[in-house]
């Protein structure tokens, strides 16, 4: 069966050209990314249990995470947190099957914790923060999705979309480039730089303002000194970063609340604002790409946490910032390209029901020399969309802090299968 693939020129102005431009990106400490990053581990720790057990993923999801704010008193030093952040893991699971019972609650904490000790270290876990699991019992009823004998495509568990788009643009490029920057290079140097760093991009014209909120753990910080020596240094840092990646006009600022006068400084004790008031929600935070672009179509769906074997939201999403990306690489001439894949549920998800593929290219470039190409390499990557379900388990792709730090759970040859029964 041909698939439905749908080439066409965007009649808009490519996003790099448009007159103001805003691009947001929360960095892993950020509450939100908080819950992305838990909902996604426990997702990924629940498939490993499963192959290891069973050699089948069964039927789960867990991307309905949420964070409640605790409370803290930082001080130059000698900060400590007074309530903890509280977290509940919320979503569905198998915990029985053929026999086997899964210790599916285990699992979960396990990797929440494992989780946090990396990516947020100054969170005490039991004290600072307080995890909770609340996963009801998944479907058991199994359906066949791969074999080694032969890929069998899993059907669509939803009816639904994703979207991607290609190339970045500078301002993309220097938020997404920054605070993953800030949040590796910088902090290993740096230690009194918490892991929620929230970076906003605004270019007007050929000028781009960079807003930095920068959380500063207080233990590494003797004084009002030398945090503003700090917060100097993140300016230095991030102007460097985008100076090297565009000719136009920057600026940058960081902690721009703060009032040194009145002694009112973003000073935390764990490195993040979940810590005073800042709740989280998965879904809430960057998109599968890694960024927040309300110049381009997004899609509302959360990415972390859902199956990925059938479940579209997370695999459309993938996917079309995977095929925008490769038609760019690929084909000469294109300045913007967007890509939207709807997916029918019950309907097998390398079959989307549109494939709708919009460019601009350059002056030199008519839409009619390159359609065929664009058209070519859809439908390649739709024959390999079962490859995004493989790459997500394994850690290759990360759903929300693309460039990040997701790790290998497992590394199996065994076949994945999947229990699904409608719905989410």
């Amino acid at each position: 069966m041909s698939r439905n693939i749908q080439v066409s020129r965007l009649d808009r102005v490519p996003v790099e050209d448009q007159s103001v431009e805003i691009v947001e990106r929360k960095g892993v400490g950020h509450p939100d990314s908080i819950c992305d990053g838990i909902a996604e581990s426990v997702s990924r720790a629940l498939s490993s249990l499963y192959l290891d057990r069973v050699g089948k993923v069964l039927h789960y999801n867990t991307d309905e995470t949420q964070l409640v704010a605790g409370r803290a008193s930082p001080a130059f030093r000698s900060g400590e947190v007074i309530e903890p952040i509280y977290l509940l893991v919320v979503g569905r699971a198998t915990k029985q099957y053929d026999g086997h019972t899964f210790p599916v609650d285990a699992t979960a904490l396990r990797a929440a914790r494992d989780y946090l000790a990396t990516e947020v270290p100054e969170l005490e876990w039991g004290t600072d923060v307080v995890v909770e699991t609340r996963l009801g019992e998944g479907s058991g009823d199994l359906q066949e999705v791969f074999s080694e004998d032969g890929a069998t495509v899993p059907m669509a568990n939803d009816t639904s979309f994703g979207v991607g788009h290609a190339p970045l643009t500078e301002t993309e490029r220097i938020v997404k480039d920054a605070e993953s920057e800030l949040n590796t290079t910088f902090a290993a140097d740096n230690p009194q730089l918490g892991p929620d760093v929230k970076i906003m991009g605004k270019r007007e014209h050929d000028r781009i303002d960079i807003t930095v909120a920068a959380a500063m753990i207080d233990k590494y910080l003797a004084d009002f000194e030398e945090y503003r020596s700090s917060v100097r240094a993140v300016k230095q840092f991030v102007t460097t970063v985008a100076r090297e990646r565009t000719d136009r006009e920057v600026n940058v600022e960081v902690n721009t609340a703060d009032d040194y006068d009145e002694g009112s400084i973003y000073l935390t004790t764990t490195g993040t604002s979940a810590e005073q008031g800042d709740d989280g929600s998965v879904g809430r935070g960057n998109r599968a790409n890694g960024l927040i672009t309300p110049n381009r179509p997004m899609s509302m769906e959360a990415t972390s946490g859902k199956n990925p074997v059938n479940h579209i939201g997370k695999i459309y999403n993938i996917l079309s910032t995977e095929i925008a990306e490769s038609v760019v690489s690929e084909v000469s001439g294109i300045r913007d390209l967007q890509v939207r894949v709807l997916s029918q549920i019950g309907r097998p998800i390398d079959q989307p029901h549109i494939a709708d593929i919009e460019a601009v290219t350059d002056e030199n470039t008519q839409m009619s020399d390159v359609e065929d190409e664009i058209r070519e390499i859809v439908d390649r990557e739709l024959a390999d969309v079962t490859s995004v379900t493989r790459k997500v388990i394994e850690g290759e792709i990360a759903t929300f802090w693309r460039g990040g730090s997701a790790r290998p759970l497992i590394q199996t040859e065994k076949t994945l299968i999947l229990s699904v029964k409608g719905g989410k």
